[in-house]
């Protein structure tokens, strides 16, 4: 081993593979060309390794190094088992989690298994003993910790040391290195591009540095620090989230100062000036007498700013659409560009934005597993088990293109549209096999369809408790069966494709490592099956562009572009927020030797340093996302305030430069949204309030009693009912809406008067009971249940007493009748709640509301349901008690709490009232009338079922309206 160990660096902002390979050759010129294949080159990422060999193709005919990766060096020639280890583990915390409920819910236990597989084996990674497990002293910590060290040390007892990825690595290169202690290689060792921010590559480092031919090659290594900063980085708790840290550590333990690493070539940086402004800005904190310190020697910050440009968007989708516009540019102008972010999310809608110029960017990162056809098929497939499938999921999981895809899928489609429309009409919330043969009974043709759909809620059906290989083989049938349809075979397209042959290696390997998963019931199995697909990543073949990139912030290192944008530059993205871990806090990782949650923004602050490096770069963030205002990264939050702050060197004048710039790109993303949306000027005059007057033939002839108010107040929807005779769809989800609430809230009272008559003593517990029967026959939705409940129990009593009140016999209930009115010809139709017969023989007519009572005034101009309903009684229109008198007409509230309201009945309101129906009714039977849209409403603000119809929007309420002559004339 060499006593100096030799330490190189390439500055941020350079192409790494590029100067990697042209320093490789120039260490060669004068070898014998023979002797390139015996140089042995170490890198960190697959991508690294192919751009490096691109890289010295392109520099010359020759022979190539051996190019290998860190992992290579694992020989794995025992086989592992990481799936299995998993599942043994899940179970241990599943037993745990039921002995301790309260830390967690047992749908956890494979998520929380998964985190304490990562970190054993990250023990093992960092050369950390189990035994330090046994010194730990929690004694300070809250007993979340102490029981979690308590559960890990018997886990640690039981399992031994976890044999994962960290740990195997750790032992083969811990193995080489005593090789080499023993006889040094006879060969160049390089390793290049690793920060050595884990236990096995900082340990293969500090290894090769020594080697007599070995070399080390950071990457984005800044030699602007201070040294005076450099010896700062003695605390990881304080310094492990600067980009640098990792380099000081390791050569804190090769023994060597900063200014010992040299250059790997003479490449010089693309702006070495901004590339001191970036160090400056990010030095430890505190740092501002740095900057006033530091910051003049600067020089102006114009020039070195001049390639920046600063997008500061309003919203994530303009964001999207600006950096879209940025790239789309830059393959006009023939360059290459990269989009560099951590944020999925914003990566899709970029790529969304540029399909809208059949631009298609080179993605490095795959998609979720989970996110897949399959994976979504999958996940939509494994919620049918251990509980009643709902119209929505059912329907959902049947218009995935996975399902019925071994065979046609037009007449599927088709019968799939047709029971959508059953199920939404007949308001059922959990469809049966019941249901489906209902379905399946008016057309024939539905029958073997329905079959199908029958057959897989019946395989859906079973324990809620399996072993985890009845759960896979129950889900597989499952899935099978929906992907090859009605009279299909095999599995269509599920396991075709990248994406479904990596869904099946995963379903196979968990039936092979089952044994290992032990009992659990469906939350458990689907929680499991959610946390195995989101690990894996599936990469789709698209033909895409290859000058148009996005990558991961780790390719900022391996790759190079004419122009980078850095997007997402918003705290909790960019860094992203340290993820939590359930088994160690951030002090017991200090004490146990492990590394700290701030490692992971230390390595995203690198990527940022290097990846601002590259010759244009574009800094983008949005200050709104769905839900609140943003806080800038804390890398560009430095890096504005620095420049802002250094106004000798012109800095308010490079900021604004930067500012200017990117608001070039927003304005052209508005001006671009501007044209989808914007409407031309002979289209922009406010359209007029509609009033469309149909023929006489094709006006109604009958309303309900409930429906004359409407004809007063929204006379469109009368003619949107009974014109043009259309209805709302019902949702596919049934809700507890309102329309239900009044269903439950008018059975209950008419089951209880039914039981108990009016006069007789009541029972507010009857009363109560038969509002449970009821709810529990009309509503599925239990918290619904509990809510109703408990509206009618603050009625129950004041309903009870005023029923007990009564000295009459309840003689109609919810019984239609019908009144011909001679001129204009014309029935009226009324369906009283109830109609009693009082001692004098008069009727008295009551009508239950659930909302609030009309008042005086409501009544006098438009709620007259009950006084109308009065003249049906006097005029004869309910046989059951012929023509009486009406002595009177109550609304009854049983909404908040129980209230009465009563309508006038006189003979003379009566009298007036039908006199105002006459005038009403021939005024809509003139085929010169036309139905105004939101004549008198009572709320405008409310948007009302057939208002869109109406194309609402384009007129105001207070518009006047327009009669438009609609179908043909009669004659």
């Amino acid at each position: 081993m060499t006593t100096t160990p030799r330490v190189f660096g390439l500055p941020c902002g350079v192409d790494f593979p590029a100067a990697l390979a042209r320093g490789i050759r120039a260490r060669m010129q004068g070898e014998p060309p023979e002797a390139m294949v015996r140089v042995e080159v170490i890198v960190n990422t697959a991508r690294v390794q192919v751009r490096l060999r691109e890289a010295l193709v392109r520099q010359g005919a020759g022979f190539l190094p051996q190019i290998r990766l860190i992992s290579d060096l694992d020989p794995a020639t025992t086989p592992t088992h990481p799936l299995r280890t998993r599942l043994a583990l899940a179970q241990a915390v599943r037993a745990l989690l039921k002995r301790e409920p309260d830390l967690g819910p047992a749908s956890s236990a494979f998520s929380l298994a998964d985190g304490l597989y990562n970190l054993l084996d990250e023990m093992q990674g960092e050369g950390v003993d189990l035994d330090v497990l046994a010194a730990l002293d929690v004694s300070n910590h809250s007993e979340h910790w102490t029981r979690s060290l308590r559960f890990i040390r018997v886990i640690a007892d039981h399992f031994g040391p976890v044999s994962g990825g960290q740990g195997r690595l750790r032992a083969a290169i811990a193995q080489l290195v005593a090789d080499w202690q023993v006889a040094p290689p006879d060969h160049p060792i390089i390793v290049a591009g690793s920060t050595g921010s884990r236990g096995p590559s900082a340990l293969l480092m500090q290894a090769v540095a020594q080697l007599p031919q070995g070399a080390l090659v950071l990457p984005g290594f800044d030699a602007d620090l201070p040294r005076a900063v450099w010896q700062s980085f003695d605390n990881p708790l304080h310094s492990e989230d600067h980009p640098q840290f990792r380099f000081a550590r390791l050569m804190e333990t090769l023994g060597i100062a900063a200014s010992e690493v040299r250059d790997w070539t003479d490449v010089d940086a693309p702006d070495a000036q901004r590339n001191r402004i970036v160090s400056l800005a990010l030095r430890p904190a505190p740092v501002t007498d740095q900057w006033l310190r530091d910051g003049p020697e600067l020089g102006d910050l114009r020039p070195p700013t001049e390639a920046l440009t600063l997008i500061e968007a309003g919203s994530p989708r303009q964001e999207a659409l600006a950096i879209a516009l940025v790239l789309r540019q830059a393959a006009v102008d023939g360059k290459s560009a990269a989009l560099i972010t951590p944020d999925r999310t914003l990566a899709r809608r970029v790529t969304a934005a540029l399909d809208r110029w059949q631009v298609i960017p080179d993605d490095s990162a795959g998609r979720p597993l989970g996110l897949s056809a399959p994976g979504r098929f999958l996940r939509l497939s494994a919620g049918m088990f251990g509980r009643a499938v709902t119209a929505e999921a059912l329907i959902t999981l049947l218009k995935h293109p996975i399902s019925h895809s071994a065979t046609d899928r037009g007449p599927h489609l088709r019968h799939l549209r047709e029971l959508e429309i059953h199920l939404r009409r007949r308001a059922h919330a959990f469809p049966t096999a019941q249901s489906l043969e209902d379905f399946a009974a008016r057309k024939p043709e539905r029958e073997a369809w329905a079959d199908w759909v029958k057959t897989s809620l019946t395989l859906a059906n079973g324990v809620e408790e399996r072993d985890l290989g009845d759960w896979i083989t129950a889900h597989q049938a499952l899935a099978q069966h929906l992907a090859a349809g009605a009279g299909g075979a095999g599995s269509g397209e599920l396991w075709l494709k990248p994406a479904g042959e990596a869904a099946l290696s995963v379903f196979t390997e968990l039936a092979t490592e089952s044994a290992y998963g032990g009992e659990m019931r469906f939350s458990e199995y689907s929680a499991l099956l959610d946390t195995v697909l989101a690990g894996k990543e599936v990469r789709e073949s698209v033909e895409s562009r290859p000058d148009i990139m996005i990558w991961g912030t780790l390719e900022a290192r391996a790759q190079s572009a004419d122009i980078v944008v850095l997007g997402g530059l918003v705290d909790g993205t960019w860094p992203a927020a340290p993820s939590p871990d359930p088994w160690f806090n951030r002090q017991m990782r200090l004490d146990a030797g492990l590394l700290l949650p701030e490692r992971q923004i230390g390595l995203s602050a690198h990527d940022f340093q290097i990846a601002i490096g590259a010759p244009e770069v574009v800094l983008s963030r949005a200050k709104r996302d769905a839900e609140a205002e943003t806080v800038p990264s804390r890398w560009l939050n430095r890096l504005t305030n620095l420049i802002l702050g250094l106004s000798a060197q012109h800095g308010e004048a490079a900021l604004a430069g930067m500012v200017a710039r990117g608001n070039h790109w927003l304005e052209l993303a508005d001006r671009y949204d501007a044209d989808q949306s914007g409407v031309p000027q002979h289209c922009a005059m406010r359209n007029p309030r509609p009033a469309p007057a149909p023929p006489l033939s094709a006006r109604p002839r009958e309303l309900p009693v409930t429906r004359i108010e409407t004809l007063s107040r929204d006379p469109y929807a009368i003619y949107a009912e009974h014109v043009l005779r259309l209805k709302p769809m019902d949702p596919l989800a049934p809700e507890p809406d309102a329309r239900l609430r009044g269903t439950v809230l008018h059975r209950v009272p008419e089951e209880y008067v039914r039981r108990f008559p009016p006069g007789t003593k009541g029972d507010v517990e009857a009363f109560m009971a038969i509002a449970e029967t009821v709810l529990a026959e009309e509503c599925p939705w239990q918290a619904t249940r509990l809510h109703w409940l408990a509206r009618l129990r603050r009625t129950a009593q004041g309903f009870v007493t005023w029923n007990e009140e009564l000295d009459a016999e309840p003689r109609v209930t919810e019984k239609k009748a019908r009144l011909h009115i001679p001129l204009p010809a014309f029935d009226l139709i009324g369906k009283p709640d109830r109609i009693d017969i009082g001692a004098d023989g008069r009727a008295r007519v009551y009508d239950y509301k659930t909302g609030a009572l009309p008042s005086k005034a409501q009544q006098n101009r438009f709620s007259k349901q009950l006084i109308l309903l009065a003249l049906m009684i006097e005029d004869g229109a309910f046989e059951d008690i012929g023509p009486v008198p009406v002595g009177e007409a109550r609304y009854i509230g049983l909404g908040k709490e129980f209230a009465e309201s009563e309508a006038d009945v006189t003979p003379e309101n009566q009298s007036a009232t039908r006199e105002d129906l006459v005038k009403l009714l021939a005024h809509y039977l003139d085929p010169e009338q036309g139905f105004t849209v939101m004549r008198a409403v009572e709320n405008e603000a409310r948007i009302g079922d057939f208002h869109a119809l109406a194309r609402r929007g384009e007129w105001q309420p207070t518009d006047p309206s327009e009669t438009i002559k609609v179908g043909d004339p009669d004659g």
